[in-house]
């Protein structure tokens, strides 16, 4: 703490340079921030996924449907607890542009399987009883204004047609990356109007007795059902999730590799400036040797003070990180959250310490070395 005046006048010496340079971490800061925003998000269904949970869907592919008999002989399987089923709709809301995951699933399973899902009870029983019934997630209810009584029409792409639909509900989740985008409806309701694929859903979602037993239960769904003409795949929820990431191509490296350059160069960014402040201030630590000020309090002075840049820099861009996040996603609904999790902002922090404390280590090294003699020569 007794160094703190000291290190604050030094950095107050040059206002401009020193601003300049905490601002360069604040946008770096900020930069990282977002990255750890879209990394969360595309990681999101990995991240949340029930370790207890399985996804059964067609062996040839996802966008192949199965037959909806296969509910009650999966439910037969050993270890199987429980069994939900949905459909993927795939419509629009008033404008293309309006993405929103919609899904016809099954009512009787539905919150047993997918307990993180929090909706009232009584808005449950206003769903359940309404046969063009819809439950919103609380984001896209907020993004488009919807409140329980609204009457929303979807274009469908998928299943051709104008589809009206009576909000009898808004869910939230027990987590702060719980995918609240989603829209739900009834299963035979879908499966009544529409002119194709009746009787058949499009995955099962599998809950077991014990997430041990998950590689058993699997094989056995598997097995079930192979040589039929819908023979299945089955993994689980987790590697299901990490499969549709993939699909997108290898973000985790995409972002790594980002963060990497823009860290890198933060640090030869931030040495330049503490290697120029010690240069400056030659004299002033020959004086400061000389009065008996050893190594180590210079080495602690230098450090310090690329530390103090680095951390303002970085609570100042993790701040506006966070402020930015709160307004709502910008990328209207492609994101499934767009949340910055305190575990990020505490690893941005981290990484700034870690860089200001590298830029000042060899100015530090530099200044430990200083001979009294020759330093007050230069003068």
């Amino acid at each position: 703490m007794r160094f703190l005046p000291l290190i604050a006048a030094n950095l107050l010496r040059k206002k401009v340079r020193t601003a300049l340079t905490v601002g360069s971490f604040a946008v770096a800061l900020f930069l990282f921030g977002i990255l750890a925003v879209v990394r969360g998000a595309f990681r999101q269904g990995i991240d949340v996924a029930g370790a207890d949970r399985l996804v059964v869907v067609n062996k040839v592919s996802i966008i192949q449907p199965l037959p909806i008999a296969y509910r009650e002989q999966i439910l037969r399987i050993p270890d199987v607890k429980d069994v939900a089923f949905a459909m993927w709709f795939g419509g629009v809301y008033q404008d293309e542009k309006n993405f929103i995951p919609q899904f016809a699933i099954d009512l009787d399973s539905q919150r047993r399987v997918f307990p993180e899902f929090v909706i009232p009870d009584d808005q449950w029983k206003a769903f359940a009883a309404d046969r063009e019934g819809a439950i919103a997630g609380s984001d896209t209810a907020k993004r488009f204004g919807w409140k329980v009584g609204d009457r929303i029409p979807i274009m469908g792409t998928i299943f051709p047609g104008v589809w009206e639909f009576n909000l009898r509900g808004i869910y939230t989740g027990r987590r702060p990356d719980d995918d609240r985008t989603q829209l739900w409806f009834h299963y035979d309701y879908l499966d009544e109007k529409r002119h194709w694929g009746k009787g058949m859903v499009g995955w099962y979602t599998v809950k077991i007795d014990d997430p041990d037993h998950a590689a058993r239960v699997a094989r056995a769904i598997d097995e079930r059902f192979a040589n039929s003409p819908y023979e299945t795949k089955t993994d689980t929820e987790k590697a299901f999730a990490a499969s549709f990431v993939k699909q997108a191509g290898n973000i985790e490296l995409l972002i790594l590799a980002i963060g990497g350059v823009v860290f890198f160069t933060l640090l030869l960014v931030t040495g330049n400036t503490m290697a120029i402040a010690v240069r400056e201030r030659i004299g002033e630590m020959a004086v400061l040797k000389a009065l008996g000020f050893g190594d180590r309090f210079l080495v602690l002075l230098v450090v310090g003070e690329a530390l103090a840049i680095s951390l303002l820099g970085g609570v100042v861009g993790l701040a506006a990180c966070k402020l930015f996040t709160l307004r709502g996603d910008p990328t209207h609904g492609m994101l499934p959250f767009f949340y910055l999790p305190p575990a990020a902002m505490a690893s941005g922090l981290g990484l700034a310490a870690a860089v200001g404390a590298a830029a000042g280590i060899l100015p530090a090294v530099s200044a430990m070395r200083l001979r009294v003699v020759d330093a007050l020569r230069r003068v």
